[in-house]
């Protein structure tokens, strides 16, 4: 699996291609800004991309933005996004285009190497992978949106969708049946306003609402 880094710390660029050609990925190009990433994956296709939110020259958003119209050009890049911090905004927009392909994690998440090499496969595969940590923060406070109609049983079927978790894994998670898992994600399109017209995108769209929240 071919991957494209824009990362500009030195240290964590290099330590992350060590880690994926250990795990079998082949890190195909290592930059540091938006446009030596955009050249960089117009060059090398990779099957998915990992991108620091703040680049160069002003280190604010420029790296969301890059990871965002590459997407645009090449039909939906996988992209899995590193933060240092929780930024709700930046996890909404990458969503803002209601496909998959696309995961937010925190950048120390990155130590906890099986969990990220498998962020970043369920990322390449089209999945969604949200970090905890943004789930956590996105629980709190809301009382007047979509989500609160949810029953506490729904809230956590629908985080666990949010960190790109399949029925299986939200299952053994919670201690349910898959069936039950069904049910809830059932109930969780239907509370949202998710109509069965949107069956290919509904996971994307629901975790999309849940990170909407303002």
């Amino acid at each position: 699996m071919r991957v494209v880094i824009a990362e500009d710390n030195v240290l964590l660029a290099n330590g992350l291609e060590l880690l994926l050609a250990a795990k079998g990925f082949e890190v195909a190009a290592i930059v540091e800004d938006a446009p030596g990433f955009a050249a960089a994956v117009a060059e090398h296709r990779p099957d998915v991309a990992i991108v620091d939110v703040r680049l160069p020259p002003t280190f604010r958003d420029e790296g969301i933005h890059a990871a965002i119209r590459a997407r645009r050009r090449h039909a939906g890049l996988p992209v899995l996004v590193l933060s240092q911090y929780v930024e709700q905004q930046y996890a909404g927009e990458l969503l803002s285009d209601g496909r998959g392909g696309v995961g937010y994690l925190l950048k120390d998440r990155v130590s906890r190497v099986s969990e990220f090499t498998d962020a970043l496969r369920r990322v390449a595969a089209g999945g969604t992978v949200m970090d905890p940590e943004v789930i956590g923060q996105l629980l709190t406070g809301h009382s007047h949106d979509p989500v609160a109609a949810l029953t506490r049983r729904e809230r956590e079927v629908l985080a666990l969708m949010a960190e790109g978790q399949d029925n299986a894994t939200i299952a053994a998670r919670l201690v349910i049946t898959e069936n039950a898992v069904h049910k809830h994600i059932g109930n969780v399109f239907a509370k949202l306003g998710l109509s069965p017209a949107d069956s290919g995108h509904r996971r994307v769209l629901a975790v999309l609402t849940y990170l909407s929240r303002r």
